[in-house]
């Protein structure tokens, strides 16, 4: 009677194949006999270069871009100088400078001018101030020297000499307007005794190196 089967080997040329046993897998380094492997190729500003057709390559600002770049602010800096510079040359051309142009001294010299044409009937100066500036570009004056006739009589009319005794207060409207408050003595031309309380009111206005009178307000009511 046959006994229990016994196992079935595979027999080979060495004898029994033994069961396979589970190792770890290593890895080893690259051997002299191995393909060697290197780095994508770069460029000269360490940028990946495309090895074959088509290949994206990464582009970064260079020294070129940060340099036109500094130029750039540089030129701005430069024009916002030169236009600062236009800007400043041309108020201080057109008579902006208020330091000496408004000083006391230069606004009494002017009203007094102003004055002194009205008493001896100097039509062209009474012109010249009322224009307030645009005299030399005014064709026809005709009506202005009418109207300066007008106020010289109306002034003469009330006073026969005057003289402005002081400024009591200068107010700077801009850079080359003002209005002064001025006090003056009078002689009535009717006869009396002289007056020095009298106030009057002056609008100035300073243009190339000359300060004109464009109206005068005398305060007691009378305007000329």
């Amino acid at each position: 009677m046959a006994g229990p089967h016994p196992p079935k080997h595979t027999v080979g040329t060495d004898g029994p194949m033994r069961r396979a046993e589970s190792r770890p897998v290593e890895f080893r380094g690259p051997t002299a006999g191995d393909p060697v492997f290197s780095p994508a190729p770069t460029g000269s500003a360490g940028r990946p270069q495309a090895d074959y057709a088509g290949q994206p390559q990464w582009s970064y600002p260079g020294r070129r871009s940060k340099r036109r770049l500094v130029i750039g602010m540089l030129v701005a800096v430069a024009l916002v100088a030169a236009v600062t510079v236009a800007i400043v040359f041309g108020v201080r051309t057109n008579g902006a400078n208020t330091g000496t142009s408004f000083s006391e001294g230069a606004a009494k010299a002017a009203i007094q001018q102003y004055l002194d044409a009205l008493e001896h009937d100097d039509v062209d100066v009474i012109v010249r101030n009322a224009l307030c500036g645009l005299y030399d570009g005014v064709r026809d004056k005709r009506s202005d020297q009418a109207l300066a006739k007008m106020s010289s009589d109306a002034f003469r009319k009330q006073f026969s000499e005057v003289e402005l005794t002081s400024i009591d207060k200068i107010v700077y409207l801009s850079q080359y307007q003002a209005q002064a408050l001025f006090t003056m003595r009078v002689s009535p031309a009717a006869g009396g005794p002289t007056r020095g309380d009298v106030q009057g009111v002056a609008q100035l206005l300073f243009q190339r190196g000359q300060i004109m009178v464009c109206s005068y307000v005398l305060r007691t009511g009378g305007s000329y």
